[in-house]
């Protein structure tokens, strides 16, 4: 060799330290994660929360709603159920007052008429006052008002049960009475007839003629008289047409 100098020994190993230029060993140094992913990691943690807390204050909400919902609900069963209650109550109670207002009619009353004027009879409740304000002993028309507890004052506006008139009249001459009131359109009344104690008799109902009072009247002829038997109100009817079955009179 030129020189005299001996050719540099490489080293036939292999290192796997990287040595500089001036040759000292580079040290390799580990990279850490990039702030990326550590930002994105962050970022779905962040989110996830988010929709965690989203999804359970939607639940939370839907869990008062529906809550009150289910609140509401029962305030308005348990408020229809306490009307309903009342309502059978007061139905109840009302049915009980009048079953017991029908038992105390009973047993019935006999009514008994002049003997003179056909000895009219009939039963009626034993509740019902009786007033006879023309007894008929000197002859004329007979007239007797009925009704529960007391009289009413007798006109043409105040409301009685019953009343009863034995007519010292002919039985054409009384139902001809009823005849202009049958035309009449605006106040309407309507006649039947109907069989008593084995005679025909009149029924008219509807609106009184000379009143506003709506019931219904019975013309019946006994001998030379005629009976007249009215009731001045609908409230009345099935008691006026019990008593008419249980009519009586000698012909």
């Amino acid at each position: 060799m030129d020189n005299g100098q001996m050719p540099p020994v490489q080293n036939t190993i292999d290192s796997p330290v990287s040595q500089t230029a001036s040759g000292r060993p580079m040290i390799q140094q580990v990279q850490a994660a990039p702030a990326k992913k550590k930002e994105i990691v962050g970022l779905i943690k962040t989110i996830v929360i988010i929709v965690v807390s989203l999804i359970a204050v939607t639940f939370i909400g839907l869990f008062i709603w529906m809550f009150t919902q289910y609140n509401e609900a029962r305030s308005d069963i348990d408020g229809q159920i306490l009307v309903a209650t009342a309502a059978a109550r007061d139905e109840q109670a009302s049915k009980d007052e009048a079953e017991f207002l029908e038992r105390e009619k009973y047993p019935y009353k006999t009514f008994l008429g002049p003997v003179d004027y056909g000895e009219l009879s009939f039963e009626y409740p034993k509740t019902w006052s009786v007033y006879i304000s023309r007894d008929a002993a000197n002859g004329g028309d007979f007239e007797a008002y009925f009704n529960p507890v007391q009289i009413e004052p007798i006109s043409n506006t105040t409301v009685n049960a019953l009343r009863v008139q034995v007519l010292d009249a002919d039985f054409e001459s009384v139902v001809s009475r009823y005849q202009g009131a049958l035309e009449n359109r605006e106040r309407p009344l309507t006649m039947g007839t109907i069989s008593v104690n084995g005679t025909t008799a009149n029924l008219y109902t509807g609106i009184i003629p000379g009143t506003e009072l709506s019931g219904a009247i019975l013309v019946l002829k006994i001998r030379d008289k005629t009976v007249v038997m009215r009731t001045d109100s609908t409230l009345f009817r099935a008691d006026f047409d019990k008593l008419i079955e249980t009519i009586k009179f000698n012909a």
